[in-house]
Formats: C-alpha cells, structure tokens, sequence
C-alpha cells in the first residue's frame, strides 16, 4: 500500500497524456521503471498493506480499542443502553459493545483472500487511473472491487461469530431485560446485518487513513522502487 500511494502521489503532478508519454518512453532496460514493472510493484505494495491493515483489526480489541473503526451501538440499541445504565446493568451494557466488536475482528480475517484476489486482476489501465486519481483512489478501487464480495463472506461469518463469541447470547439477555421493562418500544434489531456493514466501513477506513497518511509523507520514499519512481517526478 505504501508504494502504491507514494506512486500515485508521485505522478499526481502529471496531466493524463503526459503521465502516459513517460510511461511509453521508458525503456525496458534494466534500472528504468517498466509499465510492467509499474504494475508488478503496485500489486505487490497494495497486498503488502492489506495485509498489514487487515492484521491489525483481526487481533483481539483491533476494532474495540481502535476508535477510527470501534462499532458503536445503532440509534435504536442507543435508547437500550442508556436504560440498562439507567437502571443499573451497565456491566450488561458494556459486554454487548464488546461482542459486537469481536464479532467483526473474527470476521475480518476473511478480508484478505478476496482483496488478494481483487489485486490479481488490477489492469495496467486500473493502475494508471490509481496513480492519476485523488487520495483515496486505493481504497476506491477496493471499494468498487471487493464490497459485494466481502459482505457475502462477512454476513455468514459474523452470524457464526455471534454464537462463538457469545454475543448472540449478551443480546438475547440485552433484549430481553428491555423489552421487559414498562412502556418501553419493543425492539429486534438485526445485529448481523449492522456488524456487517460496520465491519466492512471499518476495513475502508482503516485502508483510507493509511492511504491519506502516505500520500503527504514522502520520506517513506524507503525502497528503490520509489526512489526510481519519485526521480521521475523529479527530473520533470
């Protein structure tokens, strides 16, 4: 991810048809940036910061510590929770926030294969538009690329996680205690679904941060490949 962003900042100065002129004029030759090169270090860096974004919001608190990402609690849980604290059952409170975070740490480890997959069939003209584009043109193509994917992985999974975890059985008692209570508005919310969706926000984000963050620092110029890439810029 990091060469990718560095990439695409470093040709962000380039109209379209100068972008595509330089590209056209290097050579093959060894030391001088390819297309194909191009494209084989774009793959490689994107994989390389999925993987290491993915990584951190599989491990344990990734999402529940992580205020970027945390999963908070939909506007209909919202009125719950303040009557379980209300009433003295904040213990109870703060365990279903936590079961819905681990929920979406366990599921995220299925993000991986499907963004690997995304990266495989990444054209050159992919590429390009990443390297032309804004600054969140990565996480936009894994967006595009991968949501329907994800989701259809995650739905499964998080519904799974819910009885590993626990968290079918927190809510069960969540809803119950409420719904119990006098005069209250009965809810059934579906959990799964809302995990669902926040799982997947939170993998875009944290792909997005990372993105912006390398885009405006350009001493992560740390490998050849970006010193070869920004000299082009540099020279121009």
């Amino acid at each position: 991810m990091k060469k990718i962003i560095l990439s695409l900042f470093a040709f962000s100065l380039f109209g379209c048809a100068e972008m595509q002129q330089v590209l056209d004029q290097l050579p093959q030759g060894t030391g001088v940036l390819s297309q194909a090169e191009i494209g084989s270090g774009l793959k490689e860096a994107l994989n390389n910061g999925i993987t290491k974004q993915v990584s951190k919001l599989t491990a344990t608190d990734g999402f529940f510590k992580n205020e970027a990402v945390k999963i908070l609690l939909p506007e209909e849980l919202q009125t719950v929770d303040k009557k379980l604290r209300q009433i003295g059952m904040s213990k109870l409170a703060d365990e279903g926030l936590k079961v819905i975070n681990r929920a979406a740490e366990d599921a995220v480890k299925e993000a991986t294969p499907i963004f690997v997959d995304a990266v495989k069939q990444m054209t050159f003209n992919d590429a390009k538009n990443i390297l032309m584009g804004n600054e969140s043109s990565a996480t936009t193509y894994l967006q595009n690329t991968t949501s329907t994917a994800l989701y259809a992985k995650f739905n499964p999974v998080i519904k799974n996680s819910y009885t590993k975890v626990g968290a079918d059985k927190v809510w069960s008692q969540i809803i119950t205690k409420y719904n119990s209570i006098p005069l209250v508005k009965k809810v059934n919310p579906d959990l799964t679904d809302y995990t669902t969706n926040k799982a997947m926000e939170g993998v875009f984000k944290m792909i997005a941060v990372e993105e912006k963050d390398i885009r405006t620092n350009l001493s992560s110029r740390s490998s050849d490949l970006l010193k070869k890439v920004f000299a082009l810029q540099d020279k121009k």
